[in-house]
């Protein structure tokens, strides 16, 4: 298994900026990527951006040149620095991880809030 633990959200007004932490443990040598979640209308959540073991990262669209993931391999760590903040963009966020052993497995932390004010 792996635990993951974010933090880092919070409270920040219109094109403010924050940076989301999610910290792996466990069964981190088996990680091939992590990103995160959030709710979105309509859908039981949307995948806000993710990082594979190659490094590359992808984005929802609306959060495309403001939000951006990077690793941080020695600490097992996952960095989501969210720039330039809307109102809509406030959510609680959660760190998800994949792992590969025979079939792939999603582990996710349990959320941090962000809220931003207008």
């Amino acid at each position: 298994q792996v635990q993951l633990v974010e933090s880092g959200g919070g409270l920040v007004q219109a094109g403010g900026s924050l940076r989301l932490s999610c910290a792996a443990s466990g069964r981190t040598s088996q990680i091939n990527a992590m990103g995160w979640y959030r709710p979105a209308p309509g859908k039981a959540r949307e995948r806000v951006g993710s990082i594979n073991n190659g490094g590359r990262t992808r984005y929802v669209d609306a959060v495309k040149d403001r939000f951006i993931i990077s690793p941080d391999s020695f600490k097992n760590r996952v960095y989501l620095q969210m720039n330039s903040l809307k109102p809509e963009d406030t959510a609680v966020y959660y760190c998800y991880a994949q792992i590969y052993d025979e079939s792939y497995y999603d582990y996710y932390g349990q959320g941090t809030q962000v809220t931003v004010s207008s």
